[in-house]
């Protein structure tokens, strides 16, 4: 299911198209579903890296979201790269709608600091990585 196709989908605060997809904005959350066939690096996916950026900056704390309504690849060697350009993620899930995705999720998996990021339904997807950005931010009693 499509995040558009969704009851969440009025919760939508920004969407933005490239080449590579779609990236969906929500307060602490980006969902990105690409294209059918598209591999995924920092070359083809470079208007969402920067789509990002402008939304979130490099200190609001977020998690992504990728919606895997599509077959795709990525580029799993640049990683540790995307987490550099941004400090502030917090937390990555991948939703996947049938058994190829959730292999091609448990294997990229491997190459990320988060534990448990796939999930089988887009809102159980979207609810853990929103809990886990707010329980990532600092509670100040002063």
């Amino acid at each position: 299911m499509t995040i558009t196709n969704s009851n969440v989908a009025q919760q939508i605060v920004k969407q933005e198209q490239s080449d590579a997809g779609t990236i969906h904005f929500f307060n602490h959350i980006a969902v990105v579903e690409f294209k059918e066939g598209i591999h995924a690096d920092l070359i083809t996916g470079r208007n969402i890296l920067d789509s990002m950026m402008t939304y979130f900056g490099n200190s609001k704390p977020f998690g992504i979201v990728a919606n895997r309504i599509n077959s795709y690849s990525i580029a799993l060697l640049e990683t540790k790269e995307v987490r550099s350009i941004f400090p502030n993620l917090m937390a990555y899930g991948i939703v996947s709608h049938d058994a190829a995705g959730r292999m091609n999720a448990d294997i990229e998996s491997q190459f990320c600091t988060s534990e448990n990021i796939s999930f089988n339904n887009l809102y159980e997807g979207l609810d853990t990585v929103y809990k886990r950005v707010i329980n990532s931010i600092p509670v100040s009693i002063n």
